[in-house]
């Protein structure tokens, strides 16, 4: 199909982005047009005027902030899965970064426009929920941050109003802890039908830390708590992937049903939980 006609317009700068999204009732930024175009083809979305950011280089960034690494919202999923600050310091985005579509898609997809698409089937929020990240985020009123578990509102909804750009995504250094990201597809390259983020950190042979997130478990990513409760008091994997998927609420599709879902979860978060606990 014909997306319906809108105007176009380049951002030169986030303010100018921010202008430019005043300026009518019914605009959205394209950060990258992998989930977007598809979108607008099926008319589906039918914004009066598209934004595009395309040009504002200068959140295309890795940076070394301290206790946390910054992430310019425009940096590419391909520059993600490089970057050697993110290899070293918080490997799971770059591993999860890798992992989505193939390569024509990570080199024009950003984890900006990933995450403030909104898809319960991504797989970078996910990774974000587990690791309680930062968002940040400028308005017309200044700029303010958000908690990855409070950014996620429902399917395609989040914290970001009308005139807000996400502008970087703030992660920590994990240090010694393992982690692991794996999802389960129908086909090579396709979005998660279930995906599982598991971040475990151990102290003198005990468990003194762990997060569990979920894909496509519902309509956000899904924090895990019940198991990593579960996994924290007994130390034990089976406990915890026979509850992980207790505060979720899966969809049935085309991909499979809740129950399959359900299952599913409970067999990758004990493959994620070895392979975090053995890294």
């Amino acid at each position: 199909m014909i997306p319906v006609p809108f105007d176009y317009e380049v951002a030169e700068s986030v303010e100018h982005a921010i202008e430019l999204l005043g300026s009518r009732d019914d605009a959205k930024l394209l950060a990258g047009g992998h989930s977007l175009i598809p979108l607008l083809r099926l008319r589906f979305a039918r914004p009066a005027l598209l934004v595009d950011m395309g040009r504002v280089d200068d959140l295309r960034y890795v940076r070394d902030t301290g206790e946390q690494l910054a992430i310019g919202a425009m940096t590419r999923h391909h520059d993600l899965k490089r970057d050697p600050l993110l290899q070293e310091h918080c490997p799971i985005v770059s591993h999860t970064a890798g992992l989505i579509g193939d390569p024509q898609v990570r080199h024009r997809g950003t984890i900006g426009g990933s995450v403030a698409h909104g898809d319960p089937a991504s797989d970078l929020p996910t990774v974000l929920t587990a690791l309680d990240a930062d968002l940040v985020v400028r308005g017309p009123a200044g700029e303010r941050t958000i908690l990855a578990a409070e950014f996620f509102r429902g399917v395609f909804e989040t914290a970001l109003g009308p005139q807000d750009v996400l502008t970087e995504l703030r992660v920590p250094k994990l240090g010694p802890a393992g982690w692991s990201y794996l999802k389960f597809t129908r086909r090579a390259q396709d979005w998660a039908t279930v995906g599982i983020a598991a971040v475990v950190r151990r102290s003198n042979g005990t468990i003194d830390h762990a997060a569990i997130a979920l894909t496509n478990m519902g309509p956000t990513p899904v924090r895990a708590r019940s198991a990593e409760e579960a996994l924290g008091t007994s130390g034990d994997i089976g406990p915890a992937s026979e509850v992980v998927a207790k505060e979720s609420n899966p969809p049935s599709d085309v991909s499979g049903s809740g129950e399959y879902r359900h299952h599913l979860a409970t067999v990758l978060t004990r493959r994620a939980l070895e392979e975090a606990l053995n890294r």
